[in-house]
């Protein structure tokens, strides 16, 4: 059961199934309500229009021998100021509900006009002069017994002044049968009829969810099948219809394909690196295995060259580690002007200019560590490739901070422009690994620059060679 229960299906339908009756039952309530309410009504306008005919009849003078009471079998009474019955239905045995339990009519005492008045007021009620009906009329609910049959009626109350008989009150009922007839039906049908209406709710709901979950199901055993296989190049099947079941299989399939990316470049990455790591640990041992052999030749210099490789290559590596793994960097305030100045010193050839704007510092926040290593990795990247000189100019640029290392030399085609970000790139393949390093250090600039939400780019430089531009937002 909390299996079935755990199913998205199973919960829709059950949900759709409890809206809908919920619905039902408030629906069915208010047409109940409504038509009793109706029905009710039209009752007491039939008992009113009966009591205002006795009335009328009763205003001309006609004698109580000879009202029309028994018309339609409806209960009639006639009651005078003193509460007495003077005037009923010939076969009513029982009444209740008028306020005179009392069937059998009793000779009224003065008959002559004792209850007669000439002002035309009333101890109570509503004033009615002599010949004059009553404008308001009472309502009440009660039974009745005619000839045998003991029904539900509702009566109106229709007060009326005559000129010999004083105040009379007219009680005159409509059955209430068709009223119960009604709504026992109305109530009837919703009964069986709603539990039908739930079913075919529940069993369209259950089809239609299942319709619109299959893509689901087929996405999931997609899933399931990638995650046994491990094959990442496996995408999940699309649906067509262009509703969210299809945006969440496009997006899946977006996240496979930056996953496999992601996997093949790390992948790739291990390799390089492993790759990379071979070259001065295999130079390294040889120079060790010969000094062991022959001390007197070994080559001490080329050892310490080799370690030193070996161990920039190694902080390389955790650097670029930590920023795959998402560190942040630090929240210092940083002066690129004189983190510029910094390490452009000792450097041949390499002039720093300010622009005017920059002549307060051009700050940002940031890692010092991480902005001072983009700048020596550029820098070096310059220095390799110029001819004669590099220049790095620190400018501001409404809210960028914007920082220039351009050199004189060959420049970078167009068409390398992004593959030189690339890890383990290095332009010219017949380059020695001594003069051209390992290819990381325009990566982990741009990664770094990336991190502290800034951009680098390359472009052409003034002079002919390459312009690094990093752009970062001003603190």
């Amino acid at each position: 059961m909390s299996r079935l229960f755990g199913s998205v299906r199973a919960r829709a339908t059950l949900a759709a199934t409890l809206v809908v009756a919920v619905a039902l039952v408030a629906a069915g309530a208010a047409v109940l309500l409504s038509l009793r309410s109706n029905l009710l009504g039209e009752a007491g306008t039939q008992a009113e229009r009966s009591a205002r005919d006795v009335a009328t009849e009763l205003a001309v003078g006609t004698p109580y021998a000879d009202l029309s009471l028994d018309v339609d079998d409806r209960p009639v009474q006639v009651v005078d100021e003193e509460g007495t019955l003077v005037a009923a239905s010939d076969d009513l045995e029982r009444i209740t509900g008028t306020g005179v339990e009392t069937v059998e009519p009793r000779p009224a005492a003065s008959p002559d006009g004792a209850g007669d008045t000439d002002d035309g007021d009333d101890d109570a009620g509503e004033p009615l002069e002599a010949g004059e009906i009553g404008e308001r009329t009472t309502v009440s609910d009660g039974s009745a017994t005619i000839d045998g049959d003991t029904e539900d009626y509702r009566f109106a109350a229709v007060p009326v002044k005559t000129e010999d008989r004083g105040r009379l009150t007219v009680y005159a009922g409509a059955p209430l049968s068709a009223e119960h007839g009604a709504v026992n039906t109305a109530l009837t049908v919703m009964l069986i009829g709603f539990p039908v209406l739930l079913a075919v709710v529940g069993w369209v709901t259950w089809l239609v969810t299942r319709r619109a979950l299959r893509p689901v199901e087929g996405i999931r055993r997609e899933m399931a099948a990638i995650t046994a296989s491990e094959d990442l190049a496996r995408r999940v099947p699309v649906p067509g219809t262009h509703d969210e079941v299809a945006r969440l299989a496009s997006t899946t399939n977006e996240t496979l394909a930056a996953l496999q990316t992601s996997v093949e470049r790390q992948r790739r990455f291990v390799a390089d690196a492993s790759h990379e790591l071979r070259s001065p640990i295999a130079s390294l041992r040889t120079q060790l295995e010969v000094a062991a052999a022959h001390p007197e030749l070994l080559d001490l210099d080329g050892a310490v060259e080799d370690t030193v490789r070996l161990q920039h290559l190694a902080a390389d590596l955790l650097l670029l580690a930590r920023l795959d793994a998402g560190e942040r960097p630090a929240d210092a305030r940083v002066d690129l002007a004189a983190l510029a100045r910094e390490e452009a010193g000792g450097r041949a050839g390499v002039s720093v200019r300010e622009d005017a704007g920059a002549a307060g510092g051009v700050t940002v926040a940031g890692s010092r560590g991480q902005l001072g290593r983009v700048l020596a990795n550029l820098l070096d990247n310059a220095q390799r490739h110029a001819r004669s000189a590099v220049e790095v100019s620190v400018r501001g640029d409404g809210d960028l901070a914007v920082v220039g290392v351009a050199d004189d030399g060959e420049g970078v085609p167009e068409a390398d422009r992004e593959r030189i970000f690339e890890r383990f790139v290095r332009l010219d393949a017949a380059r020695s690994r001594d003069d051209g390093g390992a290819g990381l250090g325009l990566a982990i600039a741009r990664d770094v620059a990336v991190r502290h939400g800034g951009t680098l780019t390359v472009h052409d430089a003034p002079a002919g060679g390459a312009l690094f531009e990093l752009r970062l937002p001003a603190a």
